[in-house]
């Protein structure tokens, strides 16, 4: 991981779209099945739409039937981090940007072999390099 991102909100709201920053700087979420990556099979890595680091492989990716982009794994468990979010009534766990701080969505424990882990990710936070699949 490389060193982090810090930026005004005015500087976040120049780079972004206003959903991007609606999303990653204000924890907001994108209805289900709206996302531009939800359903998408294309190879690549998944990067963060604000600072472009390295999120989450294709490779774990799967239907969830959520309506949101699901993976198994991030690309290095340091991409992430997360937090208990306690907003809307609920206990959650949020995940982040480790390197920006953005809000990416929440990790649930109802995913797949072989981490059981759900990262339910917006697709506004996420920008989709295609064939770049980063090196373990």
């Amino acid at each position: 991981m490389t060193d982090k991102i810090t930026k005004s909100e005015e500087e976040w709201q120049k780079q972004l779209s206003p959903e991007q920053y609606h999303v990653t700087r204000r924890a907001g979420t994108e209805p289900a099945f709206t996302g531009k990556y939800w359903k998408t099979k294309d190879p690549g890595t998944y990067a963060c739409v604000c600072c472009g680091q390295p999120l989450f492989s294709s490779e774990t990716k799967f239907n969830s039937g959520t309506g949101w982009p699901s993976f198994w794994e991030p690309v290095e468990e340091s991409a992430v981090v997360s937090h208990t979010d306690r907003t809307h009534g609920m206990v959650r766990t949020e995940v982040r940007c480790a390197r920006c701080d953005a809000h990416l969505g929440h990790v649930f424990e109802d995913g797949p072999d072989p981490t059981g882990l759900r990262y339910c990710m917006n697709s506004a936070s996420l920008d989709l390099k295609p064939n770049e699949t980063p090196k373990k």
